[in-house]
């Protein structure tokens, strides 16, 4: 009985509440529809009425509605605030209510867009308040223009921000600063243990205050949070200082920004501190580890590029010492030379009447910082005259005006320097160009530059598992660093590289994996790699990349166009190291999933079938525009495949000519360990349709272990879809659950009869049946009587697609 009373108590007191409110609430109500044009509407429900009596009053009555039972409670949720209803949540699912139709319609009307297609939401929740974080950060959306968003009681950035998984940073760097200022510390600290994902977008120019401001952002979500994956997306002209310092900072290596507040949570002993480049020097010492290619190249570069500067410097002002206190002071100040802004000089690694890249800013080098001993006997400031300030950043293309660098976050260090910690000076003797540099660094030489100390002289926390770079041109020198920092990223588990304009780095990306491969902890596992040339071709660079990755699972790589001199290779290398081409086998490898997007030309299957026998373990195969030069090379991977790979579960071809090779396919389909085979736009049916389907289908009633198939883009048509469902009649012994046959031809009346011979076989449910962009509009009717039959036997995905767009197939196939 205790129960019921209490039930009785909570709905009475739910009353007395709507009757201290209804004569407030009613006259709010009423006086906009005394003045309403269109007449007096209709009032609202006492109900309603007092539901929002006590929506406004929660910060009183939370207590009390939490307890109040679920018919009522159900009621009263879609007229609570986003706050408290994300609040009631977990006292709502106690009650057995649900709130994902509330926060599903708050999507539709507030953020007034549709979800992808592709995308499947399990929390609306969830997606809902991370998409009205990112909004509120960056002032894109108006708390105060709804009241189911406005509420003085509580943040919107800190009650949404234990929901924000995956957080993208735009344009100028948006949102970085509100993130790191004191107000925001809890929304901050709080990001750091939900956020997982950091995503960089279509980034421009950013002042050094912004960069800072990053650092630190990076520093608490990266070292001190969660974070473990971070991307870039479509960065046309990366600015150098600004990508080497997210590379620098996802790879774990940190150094306080100058002038910047110590971190709270680092150590007593590293707290707003960084060990200086003398002292990097004296903790390693004659223990400093053996650089490999790719740092030496970079430390020669580095050193290049100073001692022409240098020069440069000392040409353009009197002979006076430029310390970084005083080049800081420029700096601030806001002076610049017109003509050094509109003309920088050339530096060591261009050649004499070469245009500067738009992807390798002007971006120069402070003197060294001099002595304790010398800083003191330093005379005035005003007593010398003040150095030309040096151009550090290049501003993006096509922007206006001028920046003003200001405050006590401009960086008075080179992030070059940072990278690869240069110690010591160099005399002014020999100069070398950018080619020489890197082919005697690739060559194993080192010229001249063993007094540079690896980045073990910084601070190194946490690290990222997950580094993707799509878009993103990669200049030499972050090509450089990005290896450098490659070498030695232990946890690293997956790198995709997509349209980075590698070329002839390429090479040093694979001698940095290769250094990274030695290391004891590497866990690299996944790589993923295109681009729209390569000085190798992509069977060689498999070839290579298997070679340097033994352990690698996942292989992805893809070029778009055939292997040429496409971009201008290193000055005086005839060609690829012999230790990247060589005519060796192949170790045995862990590789799990290999997939291969081809240029255009025949690739040599003798290349591809090394690959093959070398990967004992694999079990998924992609071939994408593959051509051969013979149905009897393709017949050669196919017996490599039965032979080696018994383990191969799932193959799938694209874009290939397979019209010539059908008995190639039917001896696929007769494989017995294959689950899933797909042919996706493939021409199967282009010759001898009337001879090879009856073939294909015995073939298939036979096979007991294929699941799926996928025939999309193959111009099955009618007569083609009534042959392949002789595959479920009652004598075969098929056992296929999934069949794709989207852009097939289909007509409404074929599919419905196969529909009808589906029943007539009385086969159950078989799985999915895809029927994308098909011709099912010239019958609507009979198109949806097909469908209603099909989904008596199986889960059917169509759409609704225009045929008049495939007049071409109609007219080659009539």
């Amino acid at each position: 009985m205790a129960a019921p009373e209490a039930w009785r108590a909570r709905s009475c007191w739910f009353c007395e509440v709507a009757a201290a409110t209804t004569m407030e609430a009613t006259s709010r109500e009423a006086a906009p529809a005394k003045s309403s044009a269109s007449g007096p509407s209709a009032p609202p429900a006492l109900f309603e009425l007092c539901g929002r009596a006590v929506s406004a009053h929660m910060g009183v009555l939370e207590s009390g509605v939490w307890a109040l039972p679920g018919p009522i409670l159900q009621s009263i949720l879609p007229l609570l605030n986003i706050y408290y209803l994300e609040r009631i949540e977990e006292t709502a699912l106690k009650k057995g209510l649900s709130t994902q139709a509330i926060w599903r319609r708050l999507w539709d009307e507030l953020m007034k867009t549709r979800p992808s297609s592709l995308e499947s939401v399990t929390c609306w929740r969830a997606k809902f308040m991370e998409a009205f974080f990112s909004h509120v950060l960056r002032g894109t959306i108006d708390v105060s223009s709804d009241r189911r968003l406005c509420d003085q009681r509580f943040s919107p950035l800190l009650h949404s921000s234990r929901h924000v998984r995956q957080l993208t940073i735009c344009n100028m760097l948006q949102g970085a600063t509100e993130l790191v200022a004191e107000p925001n510390r809890r929304v901050l600290e709080t990001l750091a243990s939900s956020l997982h994902t950091l995503k960089f977008r279509h980034l421009l120019f950013s002042d050094v205050a912004a960069q800072q401001s990053l650092r630190q952002l990076l520093h608490q979500l990266i070292h001190h949070g969660a974070v473990n994956q971070v991307s870039l997306y479509s960065w046309p002209v990366p600015e150098s200082a600004l990508f080497i310092l997210i590379l620098t900072m996802s790879a774990g290596f940190w150094q306080p920004g100058p002038g910047g507040p110590p971190c709270r949570l680092c150590g007593e002993a590293s707290r707003g501190r960084a060990p200086s480049r003398d002292e990097g020097s004296l903790l390693l010492g004659s223990r400093r580890p053996r650089r490999d290619a790719a740092e030496r190249c970079a430390a020669a570069l580095m050193a290049s590029r100073r001692k022409s500067e240098a020069k440069q410097t000392a040409r353009a002002v009197p002979p006076t010492r430029v310390t970084r206190r005083s080049t800081q002071e420029s700096l601030t100040a806001g002076g610049t030379d017109p003509k050094r802004e509109l003309h920088p000089p050339a530096t060591s690694h261009e050649a004499p009447g070469t245009k500067r890249p738009p992807s390798a800013p002007a971006t120069t080098s402070s003197a060294s910082a001099s002595s304790s001993t010398s800083s003191s006997k330093r005379a005035p400031a005003s007593s010398a005259p003040q150095p030309k300030p040096l151009k550090r950043f290049k501003r993006a293309a096509g922007k206006k005006g001028t920046r003003t660098r200001q405050g006590s976050g401009a960086e008075s260090e080179d992030l070059y320097d940072f990278v690869f910690i240069v110690a010591g000076e160099k005399e002014d003797g020999e100069e070398m160009e950018i080619g020489e540099v890197a082919c005697g660094a690739l060559d194993g030489s080192d010229p001249s530059c063993l007094g540079l100390p690896a980045l073990e002289a910084s601070q190194r926390f946490r690290s990222i598992s997950t580094l993707e770079l799509f878009t993103v041109p990669l200049s030499t020198e972050a090509a450089l660093t990005l290896c450098h920092l490659l070498s030695s990223w232990v946890s690293l588990e997956s790198l995709t590289l997509s349209y980075n304009g590698l070329g002839s780095n390429i090479f040093r990306l694979l001698d940095s994996l290769r250094a990274l491969s030695a290391q004891a902890g590497c866990r690299l596992r996944a790589l993923h790699l295109s681009d729209l040339f390569s000085p190798l071709p992509i069977l060689e660079l498999t070839r290579a990349i298997v070679r340097a990755l033994p352990l690698l699972r996942v292989l992805s790589i893809r070029v778009d166009h055939p292997s040429q001199r496409d971009n201008p290779a290193v000055p005086g290398n005839a060609g690829p190291p012999s230790h990247i081409i060589g005519d060796e086998e192949i170790p045995e490898n862990c590789l799990e999933q290999l997939e291969m997007g081809f240029p255009r030309g025949a690739q040599p299957a003798p290349l591809l079938c090394s690959v093959l026998k070398a990967s004992g373990s694999l079990q998924q195969l992609s071939l994408d525009s593959t051509t051969f030069a013979s149905p009897q090379d393709f017949g050669l991977v196919l017996q490599t495949l039965k032979e080696y790979n018994l383990a191969l579960k799932r193959l799938s071809f694209h874009d290939m000519n397979l019209a010539d090779c059908q008995s190639e396919v039917l001896f696929l389909l007769q494989n017995l360990t294959l689950q899933e085979i797909t042919f996706s736009f493939c021409r199967l049916f282009e010759k001898r349709p009337a001879q090879f389907l009856p073939e294909m289908v015995a073939a298939m009633k036979g096979n007991s272990t294929l699941k799926g198939l996928r025939l999309p883009g193959n111009r099955l048509g009618n007569a083609g879809l009534l042959a392949l469902a002789d595959v479920f009649s009652e004598d075969s012994s098929s056992s296929l659950c999934q069949l794709d046959i989207s852009s097939n031809c289909i007509k409404p009346d074929g599919l419905l009869e196969f529909a009808k011979r589906l029943e007539r076989w009385g086969r159950g449910a078989f799985g999915h049946l895809r029927l994308f962009q098909n011709w099912l509009d010239q019958d609507a009717v009979t198109a949806r009587e097909a469908i209603r039959r099909l989904r008596a036997t199986c889960h059917v995905v169509s759409d609704s697609w225009d045929s008049s767009q495939a007049f071409a197939d109609y007219v080659s196939t009539m």
